[in-house]
């Protein structure tokens, strides 16, 4: 007899092409996870929780869904391994959240670090918006996930979930397991300009990008601001570019980090960077030449999409029907 797989929930809003960060951040992992056999997954595209921030910028919404299914699939997500699907396709993620909001004291809700941040600088102060790292517990533990792939900032969302969950279990019985974190060892992937790399800095390389884009992007990159001339001694523990290229060209990085530091004036700034373009484009030219073959056919993606859906649909109908009877709600009396 064979032990039943443990679950696991992870998502990604929809903001179109992902990114570097996010494939090393996550999309990596979760292909390692998918691929090992030991997990019944789910991977969720949380347009629900974009709204909370771009509510009234909807017009592209569905294509930035293609996009991002896009480069799951090629990436390596498998839709015969895993469930893809859209939040909104699976109604039972709000009527979660809203009996989670009947039992969740509202200073639970206000501590959660990002909240404060960005309501100072987003100017964000809807209901929405307070209440979604509740639809986020509701993303998890609607499927009674075991655990969920997250990085190191997500894990005051993951103890909150964790809170709600001993809270309902006290209140209504045992119902939800406590799903656990599952931390990679992902590297830290510097934006541009010397911030993490993301979107809101305008600072990131897509996987998808055109050849020419990266380029541009990564000669933008900011370097040693130490190292004026070729000649200098340069110091590559603060160097983005080095950081990324111990990733994208590590048979090279000794002799890479040796000729910075030594003054090396065969080797400066410009040629990092012309290397790091190279490799990038090299590594990702396979996945480029696969998303744009996928969005040729928007209606397989559409159906990938809706049997992921369904798939997703009977385990969190299993979990509401637990749910309802432990309320004792009148439609499961």
């Amino acid at each position: 007899m064979t032990d039943k797989k443990k679950v696991l929930l992870s998502g990604m809003q929809p903001t179109g092409m992902l990114h570097l960060g996010n494939y090393e951040g996550a999309l990596k992992n979760w292909v390692d996870l998918q691929n090992s056999g030991k997990y019944e997954i789910y991977f969720c595209i949380v347009d629900w929780h974009a709204l909370t921030t771009a509510y009234e910028n909807t017009a592209d919404i569905v294509e930035r869904i293609y996009q991002i299914t896009a480069d799951y699939i090629a990436a390596g997500l498998d839709p015969e391994k895993v469930a893809i699907f859209v939040q909104s396709d699976v109604k039972q993620h709000a009527e979660l959240q809203l009996l989670l909001s009947m039992i969740t004291p509202i200073p639970w809700l206000e501590r959660v670090p990002s909240y404060k941040e960005k309501v100072e600088t987003l100017g964000l102060d809807s209901y929405g918006f307070l209440g979604y790292p509740l639809l986020q517990t509701a993303d998890i533990i609607i499927y009674r996930a075991d655990g969920v792939p997250v990085g190191k900032d997500q894990l005051p969302h993951l103890e909150l979930t964790r809170e709600i969950v001993r809270r309902f279990n006290y209140i209504y019985g045992d119902v939800f397991p406590e799903p656990e974190a599952l931390l990679s060892d992902a590297p830290y992937i510097p934006g541009a300009d010397r911030r993490k790399m993301s979107k809101s800095y305008d600072n990131h390389i897509c996987m998808g990008d055109p050849p020419d884009k990266i380029k541009k992007r990564v000669m933008s990159y900011y370097t040693d601001e130490t190292k004026i001339h070729r000649g200098d001694s340069g110091h590559t523990d603060t160097c983005p570019v080095f950081a990324l290229l111990k990733i994208y060209a590590p048979d090279e990085i000794d002799k890479i980090k040796s000729d910075c530091e030594s003054g090396n004036t065969e080797w400066g700034c410009v040629k990092c960077k012309k290397l790091l373009a190279d490799r990038i484009i090299e590594k990702f030219t396979p996945f480029r030449e696969k998303r744009e073959q996928l969005l040729t056919d928007r209606e397989k993606l559409r159906k990938i999409l809706a049997d992921g859906a369904e798939r997703a649909r009977i385990r969190a109908e299993e979990t509401m029907k637990l749910v309802r009877k432990a309320l004792k709600m009148w439609s499961e009396q």
